[in-house]
């Protein structure tokens, strides 16, 4: 087991509970979800103006569609060791009625993915440097 402190890659993503949710706005007025939050500033063009208030998404979901991506992507992926290929899963959260990317968990098999198979939200390492291990959401099948 590692010393170094578990730290999120990009802050005010995701929380770094046991059982992690991204954080998410949701409009006041029409109930629209908006990830990443943006509190500045509704995006529905049906209420611009509407006020927006944080709150956290469904931890689990259901495989709308995934790609497996061959290439080194751009920041703010870091990666310190030979690039591996990885699986990027666009999951459909039913009460939000939205989708929502993320990578799939490193412990997943790509080729055991199915359209509607369950997914619930997971906490994965990105990178590490001489003192953390940052952090970001994972989607894990669940079993």
């Amino acid at each position: 087991m590692s010393n170094k402190a578990r730290v999120p890659a990009v802050d005010g993503w995701f929380t770094m509970d046991d059982e992690p949710k991204l954080l998410a706005s949701r409009g006041v007025e029409t109930g629209s979800y908006f990830f990443p939050k943006n509190l500045a500033f509704s995006r529905n063009p049906a209420a611009p103006t509407e006020a927006l208030e944080e709150c956290t998404l469904s931890r689990r979901g259901r495989v709308w569609s995934w790609t497996t991506n061959h290439y080194k992507p751009p920041a703010p992926y870091i990666s310190t060791d030979e690039f591996v290929p990885y699986t990027v899963v666009a999951v459909e959260l039913v009460d939000e009625q939205m989708v929502v990317l993320g990578p799939l968990a490193t412990s997943c098999d790509p080729s055991e993915l199915s359209i509607g198979a369950e997914v619930e939200l997971v906490l994965g390492r990105l990178y590490e440097d001489e003192d953390n291990e940052y952090v970001v959401w994972q989607w894990k099948v669940v079993q």
